[in-house]
């Protein structure tokens, strides 16, 4: 069984490298999707904003 492990152990190197690129794309797929623009759009302002939001409780 250690041999047979050994033999196929490279291959499983080269799959590891793959199953993470795709993962790293399909993440990327996700966040950059373009029905999410007008979130990110409003999103990106929130640093700037100078109004507390009405939960702060002033």
């Amino acid at each position: 069984m250690t041999d047979f492990l050994l033999s196929i152990y490279p291959h499983l190197r080269a799959l590891w490298v793959v199953w993470f690129f795709l993962l790293f794309v399909g993440m990327l797929a996700w966040v950059l999707r373009p029905s999410k623009r007008a979130a990110y759009e409003e999103a990106r302002g929130i640093p700037f904003r100078d109004e507390l939001p009405p939960s702060a409780g002033r």
